[in-house]
């Protein structure tokens, strides 16, 4: 294959050995800790013996889970993806697709330990794309993980660090969540609106009025989750799915409990959800 006829690299992927791969376009490459795999990873069982493929796609790359057993993750830019196990044989039916960017790509243990692979999204070169004979490993557009992030600084993710709450703390999940009225009343305490929190109590049109407005906050959580691919086609998003999500992606973490004794974030908070006057 001359030069010019060459692939262009997509992806350079980089092991914690120092291993350096480059993935091209329409290439596929399997990662885990069997010999198996095109890319040996040195990993407790914590890690599949055929863990995860790389395919590399025209503006892109593409990660998926190939594993039965053991979930994966990707980490970017503040972002976290739990990519889960396959349920069935056959290729995987969803991945996280990577534009630009570095992404950290591992087990739970891998990462915690700063021993992922780093993916490196490659800048798009000119010149022809040459086949390989290997089946590209495109996106299913409607199966496809994108990555979900709130902005801490806002009332949304307010409210669903609120909603998250009682699961944070109790792995067990087996506390109730709470409802709009109750997370509106929280939301007052966390504020440090005390002085609404009678009116809140005895006055059930200031009560419904702020639950709906925290209702259109839950509403806006469901849809990004439905539009970001992060349940299955048709799963009916009740509360208890909805929390699910939000802390299985780490979207919503135990740390982030953190924020709601932080007095400088707690102020921010009451800028946006009280008017002063």
């Amino acid at each position: 294959m001359t030069a010019e006829a060459a692939p262009s690299v997509v992806a350079r992927v980089v092991s914690s050995s120092g291993t350096v791969v480059e993935v091209v376009e329409n290439q596929r490459l399997v990662f885990g800790r069997g010999p198996d795999a095109d890319l040996v990873i040195a990993a407790d069982r914590g890690l599949s013996r055929r863990a995860g493929m790389l395919g590399g796609v025209r503006g892109g790359a593409w990660v998926a889970n190939l594993s039965h057993t053991h979930a994966l993750y990707a980490e970017a830019d503040g972002y976290q993806i739990r990519l889960p196990p396959m349920e069935a044989p056959g290729d995987p039916a969803g991945g996280w697709f990577m534009r630009a960017g570095t992404t950290l790509v591992g087990s739970r243990a891998m990462l915690d330990a700063g021993r992922p692979l780093r993916v490196t999204i490659m800048p798009a070169a000119g010149g022809p794309i040459g086949a390989l004979g290997d089946r590209p490993a495109r996106p299913d557009e409607d199966s496809t993980l994108l990555p979900l992030h709130l902005d801490p600084n806002t009332k949304l993710f307010l409210v669903a660090l609120l909603w998250c709450r009682p699961w944070l703390i109790d792995p067990t999940r087996t506390s109730p969540l709470p409802r709009t009225p109750e997370i509106a009343r929280a939301a007052l305490e966390v504020t440090d609106a005390h002085h609404q929190l009678e009116r809140f109590d005895n006055d059930p049109v200031f009560r419904d009025r702020l639950a709906a407005r925290v209702g259109e906050h839950v509403k806006v959580l469901r849809r990004k989750i439905n539009i970001r691919g992060l349940v299955r086609s048709g799963t009916r998003l009740s509360d208890e799915v909805v929390v699910g999500v939000l802390i299985e992606h780490a979207i919503i973490t135990f740390g982030d409990l953190g924020r709601l004794s932080d007095p400088s974030w707690c102020s921010r908070q009451e800028d946006l959800w009280w008017d002063r006057t």
